[in-house]
């Protein structure tokens, strides 16, 4: 009976973790840091930015209110992703919907008792943020077009939030967020492709339902062609140091990425296509530390 007990907490515990993307949230949290000791104050001693308190509360405020948005998309997506995705579904529900629904309010209010040690500015952005996320999945998610675009904006949004705490307004930085985005919103859209079956029987509007898969698979193409422009001038125009060898990768894997896209038909490869955009989102946070390897190992030893 306790090994039965045991099991059935254990299961909670994974389900939960699985409801709330603790992998995005552990990247999330670790993207954060490395952009602020990197790109948006590379002049720091590490240990002053690594204990800043305000930065601390600043991305503990962003993981708690993104994990609470994980679990509203979840609680209001539940019956899609029974279709699209039927294993993660049934670990999900060792969860029930009230749980969640408790949960989800604990963390956003956790969220803003961490923004109010920051700033009552905090407090503002991050409670207009709880409002966006909550409004996209009850409502925008449905909406062709603005369903991608506000998901991309809310997925680098967290971003932008130590990006205005330090005031660093260099180019580069944009250039870098401009890349960025492109590679989220056609992650998005590769999704729409990876669960067209799910959307079609619950009425969502998406731009494969819509305007089918070959138009899909032309504006993926698109955006790839355009997300090489970032990486043609990061690579000429800026100096990221070793970071070029992430680059010069990328122009590789979005070949791939598109030689993969023209010969997709099965949900199995646009999930293969999906992973490949988020490997090379992945990759692209930790490469952040080639960008002066020198100054890295001074700052550190």
């Amino acid at each position: 009976m306790a090994t039965l007990s045991k099991k059935r907490l254990l299961l909670k515990i994974l389900s939960f973790i699985s409801v709330i993307r603790g992998y995005n949230i552990l990247v999330l949290v670790i993207a954060q840091y490395l952009t602020s000791m990197f790109i948006l104050s590379p002049d720091h001693p590490l240990g002053q930015v690594l204990f800043d308190p305000n930065l601390f509360f600043l991305v503990l405020s962003t993981a708690s209110i993104v994990a609470a948005g994980y679990i509203i998309n979840n609680f209001y997506d539940s019956e899609k992703d029974l279709i699209n995705r039927p294993q993660k579904t049934m670990l999900d529900r060792f969860v029930s919907q009230r749980t969640k629904l408790s949960v989800y309010f604990i963390l956003n209010l956790a969220g803003i008792f961490f923004a109010s040690y920051v700033s009552f500015r905090a407090v503002v952005f991050f409670s207009i943020y709880i409002f966006v996320i909550w409004f996209y999945s009850h409502r925008l998610k449905k909406i062709l077009f603005v369903n991608n675009l506000v998901a991309s904006v809310l997925t680098i949004t967290p971003f932008f939030a130590v990006f205005v705490y330090y005031k660093n307004f260099e180019t580069v930085i944009f250039v870098h967020a401009t890349f960025l985005y492109l590679m989220i919103v056609m992650r998005e859209l590769v999704k729409d492709l990876e669960n067209m079956k799910g959307d079609l029987v619950l009425g969502y509007r998406t731009i494969p339902i819509v305007y089918g898969e070959r138009l899909s698979k032309s504006l993926l193409t698109g955006l790839s062609v355009i997300s090489l422009i970032p990486v043609y001038l990061l690579i000429t125009y800026f100096e990221i140091g070793e970071m070029d060898i992430f680059f010069y990768g990328v122009f590789f894997l979005l070949f791939i990425f598109l030689l993969i896209l023209y010969f997709s038909k099965a949900k199995w490869q646009y999930l293969l296509l999906h992973n490949l955009l988020k490997f090379i989102i992945v990759a692209g946070v930790f490469s952040i530390l080639l960008i002066d390897i020198q100054a890295l190992l001074s700052r550190v030893f």
